[in-house]
């Protein structure tokens, strides 16, 4: 028995439970939420490496 994998009969059992518990009118809404939520996260990571790159070069105090 592997632990770590999952397979089509696995898949499917959580697919039933996740029916039941939100319902199949609300899973749509939930996948939208959930893409979009990962689309924002992949650009505030993508932002965060443009807005620091490296800090070799820090900015000059100013006079």
């Amino acid at each position: 028995m592997h632990i770590g994998s999952l397979g089509l009969p696995e898949l499917l059992i959580i697919l039933v439970i996740v029916i039941v518990i939100f319902g199949a009118k609300k899973l749509p809404d939930l996948g939208k939420s959930l893409g979009e939520g990962i689309k924002n996260f992949k650009g505030s990571v993508s932002n965060k490496d443009k807005d620091n790159p490296d800090d070799k070069n820090p900015p000059s105090p100013k006079s």
